[in-house]
C-alpha cells in the first residue's frame, strides 16, 4: 500500500490541502483513501440519532449501513497507524492527515500567519514543504496553493507517476 502524509501545525493549511489533492489525484484516475489523526475527541455521530443512542447506551462498536455508505465507530483507544492502514480496502494511495511522528513520507503544510516553525527543519521524514511564503529547508519547497505541482511530487515519491513524467524528470527515457 502506498502512504503519503500531509502535516503541519494547527490552521497551517493540512485539510484544505488534503482535499485538494484527493481532488487532484483522483481526477487523474487513481483511487485514494484518507486517514485523518485527531488531537481531541471528534463524533461524528449526531445527538439523538439511533447509532448515538446505541453507543451512548454502551454499544463498543455501533456500524451504521445504508446503501450509499457505512461507517463503523469504535469506543476506546485508536489503533496505531499501521493497523488503521490495514483496514482500509485496496486503493492506488492513502493519504495520511497527521501523525507527524510516524515514519512514511510526508510533506508539511505552512502557512506563516501561524507563527509556528517549520517541523522540515527537524524532522528528516518531512521530503517537502507546501507553503504560502518562501522557506529555506533541506526539501523541495512548492507554494501551497500549486495543488498540480505537490500531487506530481507525491505520485513521484510514492511510485504513482506516469511514465512520460517520470522519463522528463529524470531524463532517463524516451517521452
Amino acid at each position: 500500500m502506498r502512504v503519503f502524509g500531509v502535516v503541519g501545525w494547527k490552521n497551517s493549511g493540512k485539510t484544505g490541502l488534503m482535499e485538494r489533492l484527493v481532488t487532484e489525484i483522483t481526477g487523474r484516475g487513481l483511487t485514494v483513501s484518507t486517514i485523518k489523526h485527531a488531537h481531541h475527541a471528534f463524533d461524528p455521530d449526531q445527538e439523538g440519532k439511533d447509532s448515538w443512542r446505541h453507543r451512548k447506551a454502551g454499544a463498543r462498536e455501533v456500524l451504521v449501513a445504508s446503501g450509499a455508505r457505512w461507517a463503523l465507530m469504535h469506543e476506546g483507544p485508536a489503533p496505531d497507524l499501521d493497523a488503521l492502514l490495514a483496514k482500509l480496502g485496496p486503493v492506488d494511495l492513502v493519504l495520511v492527515e497527521g501523525y507527524k511522528r510516524e515514519r512514511h513520507k510526508r510533506i508539511e503544510a505552512h502557512r506563516a500567519e501561524t507563527g509556528a516553525g517549520l517541523l522540515a527543519l527537524e524532522d528528516d521524514g518531512i521530503v517537502a514543504v507546501a507553503s504560502d511564503v518562501p522557506v529555506e529547508v533541506g526539501a523541495p519547497v512548492f507554494d501551497l496553493d500549486d495543488t498540480a505541482a505537490i500531487a506530481d511530487f507525491v505520485l513521484r515519491e510514492v511510485g504513482l507517476a506516469p511514465k512520460a513524467e517520470e522519463a522528463a524528470t529524470y531524463g532517463d527515457g524516451d517521452v
